[in-house]
């Protein structure tokens, strides 16, 4: 029978967009090449105008993030399918992004090194790596065309080794005229230049057809053919990457190319540019980007030509003239790498050309969320549950390592994190928090790494319990930290053991809500319990008696009453007027044919709850003590709120019953509860 599935060769061909193939494989005279910039001037932007054009071309839309206006969505990671989206950094990354738009206008920071520093694991290479892969995309869209071009001479192809652009084939004296007659067909707010000289090989070659053609530059130009040029950092086609070596293997041919010993015997001379490899670091970066990884590590020899790269816009390859490049040349650097750097007077050159923008640690929690909510998905956990709340409360400590104290009285740091992450706290507006951050203008250089914080995530997922709750992992974070080489100082790991204990009251006060909340959802328990209160009350003011379960007189319990009154806020001494208060408005409600609606009355519903589920403690104690005996009525009364927890907010059984247990033991004596959290 056949098969009408497509074969996996026919998936594979489809995937080639036909159109986008023979627009990619373009190739013209260089009269072609000007009549395409006649329709579309952009294609001759530079570098950094072409990195503001590809980030515009993916979007952008408003930050919700404090301190910053817009959110790009490149960092979104839309090509990788937000495997490397970056969370929580909208503000550096506006701030680079208005340095790369300062750069396409011309207005200095064209001439400078941009350098991304900050600590360990806070997402510098994501950003650049980012940066690299959405250049790779946009040039191969027609929005993101950019050309170079070959010698075609006497049968064979000698291709630009820079592959630059071919209006630097245009003699100096035209490129006035046609700069004008470009800039005023552009839609642009910046302008096109053509700025710098062919490389030693394309000047080899004008001047032999030069030569040749007894300086008729229109008959030399013939021999130029014009390509498409797509980028790709994994064929080293303007997209490069640099690491330092220990200083021994440094070597300036690495970033600036070396004789090719192949064509040395062939061309005679290691001064003949076709005996030279212009495959460095600087030279296939060209049109695009360089990634300097670690960059304050290189060698002083090398800091200097990274410095002339960038000022002048040139390198200088061995045995070879200054040879023109145009890019963007992006590094970054830990913490203590710029320390050194700020303290070397030798380096002042380095740092006065430099544009350092700050990357720090999230200091927003539902931020640091989403990043380990995107390694730690369902999807992947194969056969694992992470119960609710266990990523917030690892994210929460992760961010407490990163803040400093308040000043502020009455605001702890966990009520600060709470307000970074757009929280309302009593007492303490939104407002607070640009004055916080103005307090502590280095919060987010320190602290603990998303890496960290994740390794140890693993590491509880990967025991014997097939569900890890909060208190698993906030284990698993504090046994690490007598293991981390990062944490090198007995002060600081006693701070973060500390804020883990914080975390851990947090978790504690958000199992009583979830647990308070799930007794509250058996509405008729709730309403039983409210109209005993309403009935008591009526008694007391009738001086009447309440009957019992079994129909017996009883005297009103006062008790019951203050219990609730007293979550009402109301003082013993207003008691009997609220009281009366009280049993007027129902009364009237009555007499107009309504009934009093008691849940409409937030106070009121809350204190009913509070009450429900201070008289629900027997019961979670009971079925949180595994040693005594549970009867029935327990027995079910345990397995409804069980239930209620899986339904409402998420848990399996194992977490659910675990959650039961922690706060049955926050009714418990404090010993015991002492004892549970250094068991925890």
């Amino acid at each position: 029978m056949h098969d009408p599935r497509p074969s996996l060769m026919d998936l594979a061909l489809f995937a080639q967009d036909a159109e986008q193939r023979r627009e990619l494989s373009f190739e013209g005279s260089f009269a072609d090449y000007l009549a395409l910039l006649e329709e579309r001037p952009a294609i001759a932007r530079n570098a950094f105008q072409r990195m503001v054009d590809m980030l515009e071309h993916f979007g952008s839309e408003p930050s919700r993030e404090r301190g910053a206006r817009r959110r790009w969505k490149l960092f979104d990671d839309p090509l990788g399918g937000g495997r490397d989206a970056v969370y929580g950094l909208d503000g550096a990354i506006e701030q680079l992004v208005a340095t790369f738009r300062a750069a396409a206008l011309g207005l200095g920071p064209e001439r400078r090194v941009i350098l991304l520093h900050g600590p360990v694991g806070s997402a510098k290479s994501t950003i650049v790596r980012l940066l690299k892969r959405g250049l790779e995309h946009h040039s191969r869209t027609d929005d993101g065309a950019l050309y170079t071009f070959e010698w075609e001479i006497d049968g064979q192809r000698y291709p630009s080794p820079m592959r630059q652009d071919p209006l630097l084939l245009v003699p100096r004296e035209a490129r006035a005229e046609i700069e004008r007659r470009l800039n005023r067909e552009l839609c642009r707010e910046w302008t096109l230049h053509i700025e710098g000289e062919l490389d030693p090989v394309s000047r080899h070659w004008m001047g032999e057809l030069l030569r040749r053609y007894g300086g008729d530059w229109s008959r030399a130009i013939e021999h130029v053919r014009i390509k498409r040029l797509v980028l790709s950092e994994e064929e080293r086609v303007g997209i490069g990457t640099f690491q330092p070596k220990d200083e021994k293997n440094q070597d300036s041919t690495e970033l600036t190319g070396d004789v090719n010993y192949r064509q040395l015997a062939e061309y005679g001379s290691d001064s003949d540019p076709r005996a030279f490899s212009f495959d460095g670091e600087f030279n296939i970066s060209n049109r695009g980007l360089l990634e300097f990884i670690e960059v304050l590590k290189l060698d002083v020899a090398f800091l200097y030509d990274l410095l002339g790269a960038s000022q002048e816009h040139a390198i200088k390859p061995r045995k070879f003239a200054q040879t023109s490049i145009d890019e963007v040349i992006l590094g970054h650097t830990n913490e203590p790498e710029y320390k050194k750097l700020a303290s070397n007077e030798l380096m002042e050159a380095f740092r006065d050309r430099t544009i350092k923008i700050d990357v720090p640690y999230n200091l927003a929690v539902s931020d640091e969320i989403r990043i380990y909510e995107r390694t730690f998905h369902a999807s992947r956990l194969k056969g694992r549950t992470i119960a609710p709340h266990a990523l917030r409360m690892a994210a929460l400590w992760a961010v407490l390592t990163r803040l400093e104290e308040p000043r502020q009285t009455g605001l702890g740091i966990v009520r600060k994190a709470r307000l970074y992450d757009g929280e309302s706290v009593p007492g303490h507006g939104p407002e607070m928090v640009a004055e916080l951050r103005k307090q502590a203008p280095r919060e987010g250089l320190s602290g603990v790494s998303p890496r960290y914080v994740q390794d140890r995530i693993a590491a509880a997922l990967v025991g014997e319990r097939s569900t890890v709750t909060a208190l698993d992992i906030l284990a698993s974070l504090e046994s690490g930290l007598w293991h981390s080489s990062l944490v090198s100082s007995d002060d600081t790991r006693r701070r973060y053991a500390q804020q883990i204990a914080l975390v851990r009251e947090e978790h504690e006060q958000v199992a009583r809500e979830e647990v308070q909340a799930a007794l509250a959802a058996d509405g008729e328990a709730l309403d039983r319990l409210c109209a005993k209160y309403i009935e008591n009350v009526r008694a007391q003011a009738t001086r009447e008696k309440v009957p019992d379960a079994f129909g017996r007189p009883l005297a009103p319990d006062e008790r019951l009453m203050r219990s609730i009154e007293e979550k009402l806020e109301i003082a013993d001494a207003r008691r009997d007027d609220f009281r009366i208060e009280l049993l007027n408005f129902v009364a009237q409600l009555q007499h107009d044919g309504r009934l009093f609606e008691w849940r409409t009355n937030r106070r009121l519903l809350r204190a009913i709850e509070q009450k429900a589920f201070e008289d629900a403690r027997d019961t979670i104690q009971l079925v949180g003590d595994q040693s005594n005996v549970v009867d029935p009525d327990a027995r079910e009364k345990h397995a409804r709120l069980r239930s209620r927890l899986v339904r409402q907010f998420g848990y399996d059984e194992l977490a659910a019953d675990e959650l039961l247990a922690l706060v049955a033991s926050l009714f418990a004596p404090t010993a015991s509860r002492s004892r549970g959290h250094e068991a925890a």
